[in-house]
């Protein structure tokens, strides 16, 4: 049994480990990156929808919008129809109370719009137009019986019926209508930006 041991322990070698202190260079840090949201072709949905809790007081995020954004509907009058890009719901029923960043292609343009239900009133208003390829903040809030909304230097406010000092609700993810499906592939880029 002695001699087994003796054996064994004069087989390990002991492996010297210099540390070096770290450096601003080497400490890696974690940056936010875009997370690529597909709604496919014939779908509503985006193919990212896993349920997601959301419990806090405000969102921000960057978007960036590829030619797949432009899109022209089998009818005319659908053209209008606000498409969900991203929010939060409060509970559990997105059509009693959500704030959402809200998006069409319309009269050559893509736009952006504050869109909200408060106690099932929906509530839609157009914040701004964004260039096809180009980075723009946004962020939904809430203050009291009100939504925030910003769009890079632009803000929108819509009433709410709730007057939490935060929300208690899920993610809402990119949805493509109204009453028609994604007439092509739709790709958009969305990095969260902590506060």
């Amino acid at each position: 049994m002695v001699i087994i041991l003796i054996i064994l322990l004069s087989a390990c070698k002991k492996e010297t480990v210099e540390n070096k202190p770290s450096t601003p260079e080497s400490v890696a840090t974690a940056q936010p990156v875009y997370k690529s949201y597909t709604i496919i072709k014939g779908a509503h949905y985006c193919t990212e929808r896993s349920i997601k809790l959301f419990s806090g007081n405000h969102i921000n995020f960057k978007v960036k919008f590829s030619s797949t954004a432009i899109y022209k509907t089998l009818e005319t009058e659908n053209q209008g129809d606000v498409n969900k890009l991203y929010g939060f719901s409060e509970g559990i029923d997105n059509h009693l109370n959500s704030a959402r960043i809200g998006w069409n292609w319309q009269n050559n343009a893509l736009r952006l719009y504050a869109y909200t239900y408060a106690n099932g009133v929906r509530n839609c208003k157009e914040i701004s137009t964004v260039v096809i390829g180009e980075a723009i903040d946004l962020s939904i809030g809430i203050s009291a019986n009100k939504y925030l909304f910003t769009a890079g230097e632009k803000k929108l406010e819509l009433p709410r019926a709730l007057s939490s000092a935060t929300v208690a609700g899920y993610w809402q993810y990119p949805y493509f209508g109204g009453d028609e499906v994604a007439p092509h592939t739709i790709c958009i880029e969305i990095m969260d930006i902590e506060e």
